[in-house]
């Protein structure tokens, strides 16, 4: 039968000797099992600390106050990210990170390093976008037959998850029904300790403006925010770096 392991026939044990011990293929489906429920895309499973790369941020151009270079912040976020996944593996984050910064600095990139890593750890993430979200939670309110998840297993889900990580918290304008189911995840995680790692385009100084006070002050106690700057849109100069290859 096609897709059936030829070392256990998907019994998940094998001997070994008189020993029954269980079967590598064990091991790859609750990998492939946690990798399909953190909802990561495919592309993004290619996201991972080794192949961020940090040509495309400026060794000499210098943005902010701190006066540190493009490059220099983002080594600082690299580095906060690797520490985080190395913290949470141990049991002890309750801190999380916020990546801010333009369209195509690498946020997500580096959101999903983490993602990928933990999950290759063997424990649970779960990746949303935001937008996509909360429009997956609006779907539950027309009784649409194709609704894999209700509302309350969808919110659920979102603040009981080892691991949050709310990709896109962007300049959108939210209604307060949005804010409203945003700030409900926030504030169950930061009062249960459960971390959350985000990106946004937006500066942290102006979040308020689209989130409200109550969510962004529990965002701001949540998070350590790191800014990421680029000169060009980084998803730009890889197709042009591409489609110069093919010439």
């Amino acid at each position: 039968m096609e897709g059936v392991c030829r070392e256990c026939g998907d019994r998940g044990l094998i001997l070994k000797g008189d020993v029954a011990v269980p079967c590598a293929c064990v091991k790859r489906k609750a990998a492939a099992f946690r990798f399909a429920q953190a909802q990561l895309a495919p592309l993004m499973r290619e996201y991972t600390f080794v192949r961020f790369d940090f040509k495309y941020y400026s060794r000499s151009r210098k943005t902010g106050e701190k006066g540190i270079t493009h490059y220099e912040s983002a080594k600082r976020a690299y580095g906060a990210a690797k520490e985080f996944v190395e913290v949470f593996l141990k049991g002890e984050a309750q801190e999380g990170l916020i990546f801010t910064g333009q369209v195509g600095a690498g946020k997500t990139f580096l959101a999903c390093c983490i993602a990928n890593a933990v999950l290759e750890a063997g424990k649970e993430v779960l990746f949303v976008a935001v937008p996509d979200f909360l429009d997956e939670i609006r779907a539950t309110y027309n009784g649409e037959a194709d609704v894999a998840y209700s509302e309350h297993e969808l919110l659920g889900l979102a603040k009981s998850v080892p691991l949050l990580i709310l990709d896109d918290l962007g300049a959108f304008i939210y209604t307060e029904w949005a804010r409203q189911k945003i700030y409900s995840i926030l504030n169950h995680r930061l009062n249960h300790r459960l971390p959350v790692v985000v990106t946004t385009n937006v500066a942290l100084e102006d979040l308020e403006e689209y989130l409200g006070e109550r969510t962004t002050s529990r965002l701001i106690e949540m998070c350590r925010p790191y800014r990421l700057f680029v000169e060009n849109d980084i998803r730009f100069v890889r197709r042009y770096e591409r489609e110069s290859r093919r010439r």
